[in-house]
């Protein structure tokens, strides 16, 4: 298998008029191609299942399982080529928050929303285009309750929606600090939490979890920084990278 085809993972860039999204694969750096894809499910009161298998060449994997909001998945993976890795990708992503040929073969995180997660099983491009194989074992659990939404009953939806609410949010990337303006939709959980949605003016997603109204989690490989501000959280990706500005009042209401 191989790492799905696409351009290399670029940062988001910001052009004097606005926020400029440059999009990335959730794969490690290949063009995609046709991906198989295998639902996973777990036998009854089990937390995680070893899968086994081989991959040759071309081909690409998603193993695929329903998972909420604040539960933990882990995946470990043990493949006879060392040109075998995988990717994690959360619900409702189009990338990758975990990259494994830059991070090893051992992931444990925090998922930042509801829906299914992708586990995608490839080999590196001089593998497959030596057409290797590698034979596989594969774990993958969840553990933790999820943080369920409030309910349309207690706090009304945006009609057609799964949001609670919408906000234009300031946003930027780089140490020069352009600043934007985003379009931000939240998901309001159980005990102040939520996940927060925050699209750019060119539809490029970022996806956020708050728990008890702390960030602590996203949907992009990149480390997590939080400063307060106020009554409002900085988020930034990587030292430089990406900033983000939530406000309490749109993760709390009120």
């Amino acid at each position: 298998m191989h790492t799905p085809k696409g351009p290399m993972r670029t940062p988001l860039a910001l052009a004097a008029a606005g926020l400029l999204a440059i999009s990335f694969p959730a794969g490690g750096g290949r063009a995609q191609t046709a991906i198989e894809s295998q639902r996973v499910t777990f036998a009854a009161g089990a937390d995680s299942i070893r899968l086994q298998g081989q991959l040759k060449g071309d081909q690409t994997v998603d193993y695929t399982l329903r998972a909420g909001a604040d539960q933990t998945l882990t995946v470990e993976l043990k493949g006879s080529n060392l040109q075998n890795y995988f990717n994690v990708i959360a619900a409702g992503s189009d990338s990758a928050l975990f990259i494994g040929s830059s991070s090893g073969n051992s992931f444990r995180g925090l998922l930042p929303s509801d829906g299914d997660v992708r586990v995608r099983l490839y080999l590196m491009r001089p593998a497959a285009r030596r057409h290797e194989s590698s034979t596989y074992s594969l774990r993958i659990g969840i553990d933790g309750t999820p943080l369920t939404p409030v309910p349309a009953s207690r706090d009304a939806l945006i009609p057609g929606t799964p949001y609670h609410a919408s906000a234009e949010v300031a946003c930027g990337s780089g140490t020069g600090g352009t600043a934007a303006r985003c379009q931000a939709f939240v998901i309001r959980r159980a005990n102040n939490s939520a996940t927060v949605v925050v699209t750019s003016p060119e539809g490029q997603k970022r996806q956020f979890l708050f728990v008890q109204g702390k960030a602590v989690a996203s949907d992009q490989p990149e480390k997590l920084i939080v400063q307060r501000r106020g009554d409002v959280s900085v988020l930034r990706l990587g030292e430089n990278f990406e900033r983000y500005e939530i406000v309490d009042a749109l993760v709390v209401g009120g």
